[in-house]
């Protein structure tokens, strides 16, 4: 299965909760075994797994990678979102979930994040299920 979910982002940087989105594509598509690769193709945008169920920790993470990427310093780029890039390889474009019963296999407190760093955009995250 491919899947293309679209995903609108608000602000400049923030965390976006995709779990429930991810496992409708899923049962949609009738799967009730195997792995779910999520991948995003844009330079100033990443995915993590982190805990969903308590807001604050998202808005943590938020504060301390612009705590220890700046968005006022010496970068060279000149579009101006070197900040944006960085934050996005530190985080990384992809994750890989096994997928048990329709479901994915996440942890009690865990959920699946889009990850903002140069927003508001239009994003898209690409769904494989092996």
């Amino acid at each position: 299965m491919k899947r293309t979910l679209p995903v609108k982002t608000k602000s400049k940087t923030e965390f976006v909760e995709i779990t429930g989105a991810v496992e409708d594509a899923i049962r949609s598509q009738g799967v009730d075994e195997g792995i779910c690769m999520l991948f995003v193709p844009h330079t100033t945008a990443a995915i993590t797994i982190n805990e969903s169920a308590d807001p604050s920790v998202k808005s943590d993470i938020l504060m301390v990678l612009n705590k220890m990427v700046p968005w006022k310093e010496a970068y060279r780029h000149l579009e101006g979102n070197s900040p944006a890039h960085i934050k996005a390889s530190i985080i990384g474009a992809s994750e890989l979930i096994a997928v048990e019963g329709g479901r994915l296999k996440l942890g009690t407190w865990q959920g699946v994040f889009f990850c903002e760093f140069d927003g508001p955009r239009s994003r898209k995250v690409h769904i494989r299920l092996v």
